[in-house]
């Protein structure tokens, strides 16, 4: 068992990561804003089992293969790119209004918003990372075996992502009401949401393996 003060630790720089924006809260806000809590609660539910993909990557040493195979990781952190620059594109296209509450947009199917949830955290090299740099810290062997220490830090991990996230989901979906009474809000929220998600794209493509 991991001492507590370890996992106090732990589990603040966990929350540190997630309360800085990414690919995860920028879909979760979006999905939020435009399609209601209950979008984004599927939205949040896909991307916590992005986070169990990665933990059990880590935790099975499948991310340590990735790392130590430099194509590996080339091609993980190319897809990645490619879907942020995808969502940039359909960000700038797409009529839909995010910040608009009251437009009528064609919902998709928890199935789908579940999905990308998930590979928009599966495909993002920078959690594989932070699992990969971090974990080792707060493992020790006279602690227990590995995999058991790795999924004490993944389940906190977990939860406190998950607190954070749906805390996040409620308060977008209340905001929607405020940002469409501002019509600027309309016109460049698009653009607004394309250029973060390219920013995020061309920060992902400059992420070295370490």
């Amino acid at each position: 068992m991991i001492p507590f003060n370890d996992l106090l630790l732990f589990g603040f720089a966990a929350l540190l990561m997630v309360l800085s924006p990414g690919p995860n809260m920028i879909y979760l806000i979006s999905r939020s804003l435009s399609q209601g809590k209950n979008a984004g609660i599927v939205s949040l539910l896909g991307v916590m089992s992005g986070f169990l993909f990665h933990i059990l990557m880590v935790s099975f040493g499948l991310t340590a293969i990735f790392f130590a195979i430099p194509y590996a990781f080339i091609v993980v952190k190319f897809l990645g790119v490619g879907y942020l620059l995808y969502l940039a594109y359909n960000a700038i296209k797409s009529e839909n209004k995010i910040f608009d509450v009251h437009q009528h947009l064609k919902a998709d199917k928890p199935i789908k918003l579940f999905n990308i949830g998930f590979m928009t955290n599966v495909l993002n090299p920078k959690m594989a990372v932070f699992y990969l740099s971090f974990f080792p810290q707060f493992i020790k062997p006279e602690n227990g075996t590995i995999l058991s220490q790795s999924f004490q830090l993944g389940i906190i991990q977990i939860l406190i992502s998950f607190t954070v996230n749906l805390l996040i989901v409620i308060s977008a979906a209340r905001m929607a009401t405020w940002f469409s009474k501002k019509p600027i809000w309309l016109r460049i929220q698009k653009w607004f949401m394309a250029s973060i998600l390219t920013g995020l794209a061309v920060k992902m493509a400059l992420t070295k393996a370490k």
